[in-house]
Protein backbone atom coordinates (compact mmCIF):
# COMPACT_ATOMS: atom_id res chain seq x y z
CA UNK A 1 0.00 0.00 0.00
CA UNK A 2 2.63 2.71 1.19
CA UNK A 3 5.10 1.89 -1.65
CA UNK A 4 3.31 2.82 -4.78
CA UNK A 5 5.62 3.48 -7.35
CA UNK A 6 3.97 6.58 -9.18
CA UNK A 7 1.27 8.29 -7.69
CA UNK A 8 -1.55 10.02 -9.76
CA UNK A 9 -3.32 13.62 -9.40
CA UNK A 10 -7.08 13.69 -8.28
CA UNK A 11 -8.96 16.52 -7.09
CA UNK A 12 -11.80 15.90 -3.93
CA UNK A 13 -14.00 18.36 -2.17
CA UNK A 14 -13.59 18.01 1.46
CA UNK A 15 -15.28 19.62 4.13
CA UNK A 16 -13.59 22.36 6.28
CA UNK A 17 -14.25 20.24 9.07
CA UNK A 18 -12.64 17.22 7.86
CA UNK A 19 -9.40 19.47 6.69
CA UNK A 20 -9.48 20.47 10.14
CA UNK A 21 -9.18 17.50 10.81
CA UNK A 22 -6.43 16.10 8.27
CA UNK A 23 -4.34 19.15 9.28
CA UNK A 24 -3.92 18.51 12.99
CA UNK A 25 -3.68 14.84 12.58
CA UNK A 26 -0.98 15.27 10.14
CA UNK A 27 0.65 17.52 12.34
CA UNK A 28 0.82 15.95 15.51
CA UNK A 29 2.10 12.67 13.50
CA UNK A 30 4.51 14.62 11.53
CA UNK A 31 2.99 13.45 8.01
CA UNK A 32 2.38 15.93 5.21
CA UNK A 33 -1.21 16.38 4.39
CA UNK A 34 -1.03 14.22 0.94
CA UNK A 35 0.43 11.43 2.45
CA UNK A 36 -1.42 10.80 5.25
CA UNK A 37 -4.38 11.11 3.32
CA UNK A 38 -3.46 8.63 0.88
CA UNK A 39 -2.57 6.36 3.84
CA UNK A 40 -5.89 6.87 5.51
CA UNK A 41 -8.22 6.59 2.29
CA UNK A 42 -6.24 3.32 1.11
CA UNK A 43 -7.22 1.93 4.70
CA UNK A 44 -10.32 3.25 4.56
CA UNK A 45 -11.51 1.53 1.55
CA UNK A 46 -9.62 -1.56 2.87
CA UNK A 47 -11.98 -1.78 6.29
CA UNK A 48 -14.82 -1.59 3.40
CA UNK A 49 -13.50 -4.70 1.67
CA UNK A 50 -12.36 -6.38 5.00
CA UNK A 51 -14.77 -5.23 8.02
CA UNK A 52 -12.47 -7.70 10.81
CA UNK A 53 -9.38 -6.08 9.66
CA UNK A 54 -8.10 -3.02 11.16
CA UNK A 55 -4.68 -0.96 10.99
CA UNK A 56 -2.18 -1.42 14.33
CA UNK A 57 1.13 0.27 14.87
CA UNK A 58 3.19 -2.18 14.50
CA UNK A 59 6.80 -2.50 15.54
CA UNK A 60 8.91 0.54 14.55
CA UNK A 61 6.38 2.57 13.66
CA UNK A 62 4.89 0.60 10.71
CA UNK A 63 1.20 -0.03 10.32
CA UNK A 64 0.08 -3.50 9.96
CA UNK A 65 -3.13 -5.12 9.52
CA UNK A 66 -4.40 -7.01 12.33
CA UNK A 67 -7.48 -9.33 12.97
CA UNK A 68 -10.71 -7.89 14.96
CA UNK A 69 -10.08 -8.26 18.36
CA UNK A 70 -7.02 -10.17 18.36
CA UNK A 71 -3.75 -8.65 18.55
CA UNK A 72 -2.67 -11.49 15.83
CA UNK A 73 -1.64 -9.45 12.68
CA UNK A 74 -2.51 -11.11 9.25
CA UNK A 75 1.12 -12.14 8.43
CA UNK A 76 1.19 -14.59 11.94
CA UNK A 77 -2.47 -16.21 11.48
CA UNK A 78 -1.33 -16.89 8.01
CA UNK A 79 1.97 -18.23 9.04
CA UNK A 80 -0.28 -20.50 11.53
CA UNK A 81 -2.31 -21.48 8.71
CA UNK A 82 0.78 -22.50 6.50
CA UNK A 83 1.95 -24.80 9.45
CA UNK A 84 -1.76 -26.52 9.64
CA UNK A 85 -1.33 -27.00 6.01
CA UNK A 86 -3.88 -24.81 4.93
CA UNK A 87 -6.50 -26.50 8.04
CA UNK A 88 -8.48 -23.09 8.90
CA UNK A 89 -10.48 -25.32 11.70
CA UNK A 90 -6.84 -26.57 13.15
CA UNK A 91 -5.37 -23.02 12.77
CA UNK A 92 -8.10 -21.47 14.62
CA UNK A 93 -7.61 -23.45 17.55
CA UNK A 94 -4.49 -23.53 18.12
CA UNK A 95 -4.63 -19.44 18.16
CA UNK A 96 -7.81 -19.75 20.35
CA UNK A 97 -9.73 -17.62 17.78
CA UNK A 98 -12.41 -17.89 16.05
CA UNK A 99 -11.93 -19.75 12.55
CA UNK A 100 -13.97 -16.90 10.66
CA UNK A 101 -11.32 -14.42 11.89
CA UNK A 102 -8.61 -16.95 10.55
CA UNK A 103 -10.90 -16.34 7.60
CA UNK A 104 -11.01 -13.04 7.94
CA UNK A 105 -7.14 -13.07 7.66
CA UNK A 106 -6.93 -15.60 4.64
CA UNK A 107 -9.61 -13.32 2.76
CA UNK A 108 -7.19 -10.52 3.25
CA UNK A 109 -3.81 -12.38 2.12
CA UNK A 110 -5.64 -13.52 -0.81
CA UNK A 111 -5.93 -10.06 -1.73
CA UNK A 112 -2.92 -8.46 -0.85
CA UNK A 113 -0.25 -11.35 -0.38
CA UNK A 114 3.31 -9.24 -1.33
CA UNK A 115 2.20 -6.66 1.58
CA UNK A 116 1.27 -9.58 4.17
CA UNK A 117 4.67 -11.19 2.82
CA UNK A 118 6.69 -7.84 3.29
CA UNK A 119 5.07 -7.55 6.95
CA UNK A 120 6.03 -11.24 7.90
CA UNK A 121 9.99 -10.33 6.28
CA UNK A 122 9.77 -6.82 8.37
CA UNK A 123 8.84 -8.82 11.37
CA UNK A 124 11.25 -11.72 11.03
CA UNK A 125 14.37 -8.90 10.48
CA UNK A 126 12.97 -7.21 14.07
CA UNK A 127 12.77 -10.66 15.78
CA UNK A 128 16.36 -11.65 14.58
CA UNK A 129 17.56 -7.95 15.87
CA UNK A 130 16.24 -7.90 19.27
CA UNK A 131 17.60 -11.70 19.68
CA UNK A 132 21.35 -10.15 18.84
CA UNK A 133 20.15 -7.56 21.23
CA UNK A 134 19.43 -10.15 24.43
CA UNK A 135 22.08 -12.39 23.33
CA UNK A 136 24.92 -9.31 23.34
CA UNK A 137 23.21 -7.91 26.87
CA UNK A 138 23.68 -11.90 28.00
CA UNK A 139 27.24 -12.06 27.24
CA UNK A 140 27.87 -8.56 29.17
CA UNK A 141 26.05 -10.00 31.86
CA UNK A 142 28.10 -13.27 31.77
Amino acid sequence: MRDEPRSIQRSFRLSRRTIELLDAAASAGGESRNALTDRLLGEAIRLERHPLIRFHQGPRGRRQPLVVGTRLYVHQIMSTVRASHGDIEEAASYLGIGPRLVRAAVDYYAEFPDEIKEHAEFAAKVEQDERARWESQQRALA
